[in-house]
């Protein structure tokens, strides 16, 4: 693959708003379908908002009305803001573009990430993005006192945790020793480039997942660098190391058209 242009757009004080980096993405994915760039990042942090994939369903968006971004990635519904280390690859790959091995790639960068600063995270079989594994199930705390058998995440088919309060909110799964997700991926391919991303909670207020069903996804929660180790961590530290694993990984990655299973003719 060719070599990655890394552009950091705006940080802090200077986060950049969705919409302004959502057209940003839209110029450089034309710029380099026509070959007038090369590969590039876009990394940054954006003011507090909700963005909402294809596959959203209306019960997983915020009750009290907050508006919600409609965007053209996949996935489902999520959140971004300070404290959460946004990036945007824009890539041509080979065509049929090999959508999950794409994602797999970016999981692999942060999966490293992750681990220089201490941190073993994973994938998890279905879901995508990067994970902090919990307990085995028998091995968890039960919320409320409640015996395994009547935890209602399991049985109630309208249990909904953004009623339900801090026992079952999606920032408190580390506190149950639950799955958490640290990292979410959500892509666009078109003409053959990649856009959106990933994000990576590093030091965000993770309660702002509990207003919504953070990617659609009920029975885990979502993890920070800083929670998970204890200790502060900044954007400024991680960005460096984000890039060096991004780099190491994307680059020295031989990306293949995604084979299409031909139909036998009779």
């Amino acid at each position: 693959m060719s070599e990655l242009r890394f552009v950091r757009m705006g940080f802090g004080d200077e986060a950049v708003e969705y919409r302004e980096a959502w057209d940003e993405q839209r110029r450089v994915h034309a710029a380099r379908f026509a070959d007038e760039v090369p590969d590039t990042v876009l990394l940054l942090e954006h003011p507090p908002v909700y963005t909402a994939g294809r596959r959203t369903a209306d019960n997983e968006r915020p009750l009290d009305g907050t508006p919600v971004v409609d965007v053209d990635r996949g996935g489902k519904i999520t959140w971004h803001g300070p404290g959460q280390l946004v990036g945007y690859p824009i890539q041509k790959l080979p065509r049929p573009v090999d959508v999950v091995a794409h994602v797999r790639r970016l999981e692999e960068a942060l999966i490293r990430t992750c681990a220089e600063f201490g941190l073993e995270t994973t994938r998890v079989e279905g879901r995508s993005g990067v994970w902090v594994l919990g307990d085995p199930v028998e091995q968890r705390p039960l919320p409320g006192g409640l015996a395994l058998d009547f935890d209602p995440r399991l049985h109630d088919e309208e249990f909904d945790p953004r009623l339900d309060g801090p026992e079952y909110a999606p920032s408190n799964a580390g506190q149950r020793r639950e799955d958490r997700k640290i990292a979410a991926i959500g892509i666009r391919v078109a003409k053959g480039v990649t856009m959106h991303g990933f994000a990576l909670n590093v030091n965000p207020d993770n309660k702002w997942f509990d207003r919504i069903i953070p990617c659609g996804i009920r029975d885990a929660g979502v993890a920070s660098l800083a929670a998970e180790l204890g200790r502060d961590v900044t954007i400024e530290e991680v960005l460096p190391v984000v890039e060096h694993h991004l780099r190491e990984v994307l680059e020295n990655a031989e990306p293949t058209p995604r084979e299409i299973e031909k139909t036998p003719v009779a």
